[in-house]
């Protein structure tokens, strides 16, 4: 089925977007979410450790998801969540019922490289 975007961007929008591989070295429930979340630590190599909240809790344990690689947006400004300063966005496919997928790189690869 091809559908158009409800919002196109251009290539210069795109290219602004940073998007980098990361390690998750902790991952803890976040007691504060509303929304069953973890609170995840992910290692970005020279761009640093972030924080992210991530509501990810119907697939994955906290637990699996340490040493676990990841894809987030690391450019969007920090946003408070629950209580915590999520720091990136860690991206997911969309099931039914908000049930995420995370998007990860099928072989190991360093963190930090920014996604094409």
């Amino acid at each position: 089925m091809n559908q158009e975007s409800k919002c196109p961007l251009s290539w210069d929008e795109f290219t602004r977007v940073e998007i980098h591989t990361g390690t998750v070295i902790e991952a803890a429930p976040n007691k504060k979410a509303r929304v069953p979340a973890f609170v995840m630590k992910i290692d970005f190599g020279n761009l640093g450790i972030k924080t992210s909240s991530a509501q990810i809790t119907k697939n994955y344990r906290a637990d699996d998801l340490v040493g676990q690689q990841v894809v987030a947006v690391t450019n969007f400004p920090p946003k408070r969540i629950a209580g915590i300063k999520s720091e990136v966005l860690v991206l997911g496919a969309v099931r039914a019922d908000d049930d995420i997928v995370l998007l990860r790189p099928d072989l190991e690869v360093k963190n930090g490289l920014r996604i094409a």
